[in-house]
């Protein structure tokens, strides 16, 4: 083989029968949502090269293929000649010569031209349909090129028939594994690198090398993901609305309006940040069922978004008496309700203390301007106590499910809610820190830069936990 049309990276021809997953195992293993899947076979019907590229350095590539059309008429074509084992990769480059525009092989060649020009293989194959001897003549063909190869099955329906699936391919291939593409798990991708090392002796140094540089590009994800977290809690604790009166004194018409008016500007803040996260982990082509509220309709100013996110009634008891929140007759925006607080008393006495109420209002509406000036209303900064931890389990839940989420799912964005969700997170040290936090970030005189590195790594130390044992 010529040696100069190697390529300068491990390259891998990712080939196999058409619909069997092909094209999933490429977007998932090259971090890219906009490779076609489709259950139609032949929807790949050109090879296309898709390089996992990190600060710059492609770390490896991978080339999608068409699926093998007529591998039984290629074989009895290679095996007419009586060659030697040292000898047949030549046979198949004569046949790619041969048949260059031969529209009847087109897909063969396809996927056989980056292998003769130095790719190794990832042959794919699904365990969940039984084996067939019909695929001895694909395997049969790539054992002929003479280039390192690996299999890897890949499970599509429920059945599971990997025992004689290994079984037959081990007659064929190097190394064999199991990969399920709708899974992000860093142990199953990190085994998978390790098993391309191992192909080709020349790649070693350089995919291992890949591997760690890829781990710490993982933990920059997670870092610049928690920077985005930290940012947006700090603007939308600290926001501010302002409008014109229209009138002299604000009815209640008004009022209401200044209220709608800041809550969606802060649920413009949440979005924002979603997009953010989509974006540093690679995810730009989500599908949502609704691109305004993410969580199946649950929005940020909604009684399940508290019930799920927010503090417990003993939470918020503690985070009162611990901050210096309780003032005699009350405790100033609290609970959760119907419209994020409830009203009414909800009943609670800490140290001798007074009772807790709670108020449907997340920051009271100011009346500013003098008379002979233009009047104004203003609401925020966010007074609410409980709100800080809602918007923060919500954008934890959302990176989460995002940094967890396969490039090679195509469904619509579903995020199941769950209530443990906050009991995972929410230790009892991370929320008396993160208290202090927002006591901070309430007072005016803060030093914003000193804050958002306080929170990003309170955020941060929270996401590599999360994600330390995602499968997902």
């Amino acid at each position: 083989m010529d040696r100069s049309l190697e390529p300068t990276h491990p390259t891998f021809a990712v080939v196999g029968y058409p619909n069997k997953g092909k094209s999933t195992i490429v977007s998932s293993l090259a971090m890219d949502d906009s490779i076609a899947i489709s259950n139609v076979p032949g929807t790949t019907t050109k090879r296309r090269s898709f390089p996992l590229q990190v600060d710059g350095k492609i770390l490896y590539e991978l080339i999608d293929t068409p699926g093998f059309q007529r591998a039984r008429e290629l074989l009895a074509w290679l095996q007419s000649h009586d060659v030697g084992a040292h000898k047949r990769h030549e046979v198949v480059r004569k046949f790619l010569q041969e048949h260059r525009n031969n529209e009847r092989f087109h897909d063969e060649i396809e996927l056989l031209t980056p292998i003769m020009e130095g790719a190794g293989i990832i042959y794919v194959v699904d365990a969940s349909k039984p084996y067939g001897q019909e695929y001895e003549a694909q395997m049969e063909i790539l054992r002929w090129t003479g280039q390192p190869s690996m299999a890897l099955m890949n499970k599509i329906d429920e059945g599971d028939y990997s025992q004689e699936w290994r079984q037959a391919l081990s007659g064929y291939f190097q190394i064999i594994r199991s990969y399920d593409p709708m899974r992000t798990d860093l142990a199953q991708y990190r085994a998978i690198l390790e098993s391309m090392a191992q192909l080709n002796e020349a790649w070693t140094a350089e995919v291992k090398a890949s591997l760690a540089h890829f781990e710490a590009y993982h933990e920059r994800l997670i870092e610049r993901s928690a920077l985005v977290i930290a940012q947006t809690m700090l603007s939308a604790l600290q926001h501010i609305q302002k409008a014109p009166l229209l009138t002299d004194e604000p009815d209640e018409a008004t009022t209401q309006r200044a209220q709608e008016a800041y809550k969606k500007a802060l649920r413009q803040k949440e979005q924002e940040a979603q997009r953010q996260i989509e974006a540093i982990w690679h995810h730009r082509h989500v599908k949502k069922e609704q691109q305004e509220m993410d969580f199946q309709g649950v929005d940020l100013f909604s009684k399940a978004s508290a019930d799920i996110f927010g503090l417990s009634r003993k939470e918020l008891m503690v985070t009162a008496a611990t901050t210096g929140a309780v003032t005699g007759a009350g405790v100033d925006l609290l609970f959760a309700g119907h419209t994020l607080l409830l009203g009414g008393v909800i009943g609670a006495v800490v140290g001798g203390v007074g009772a807790y109420l709670g108020f449907n209002e997340l920051s009271e509406v100011k009346i500013l301007g003098g008379k002979l000036g233009r009047r104004y209303w203003q609401i925020g900064p966010m007074k609410n106590r409980n709100f800080p931890y809602i918007q923060l389990g919500r954008l934890l839940y959302y990176t989460h499910h995002i940094a967890s989420l396969s490039h090679a799912k195509r469904q619509k964005l579903t995020l199941a809610m769950d209530e443990s969700f906050k009991q995972i997170w929410l230790t009892s040290k991370r929320h008396k820190t993160l208290e202090k936090l927002h006591e901070q970030i309430r007072d005016e005189r803060m030093d914003e830069a000193q804050i958002i590195t306080a929170y990003k790594t309170v955020v941060e130390e929270i996401l590599k936990s999360l994600l330390k044992e995602s499968v997902a």
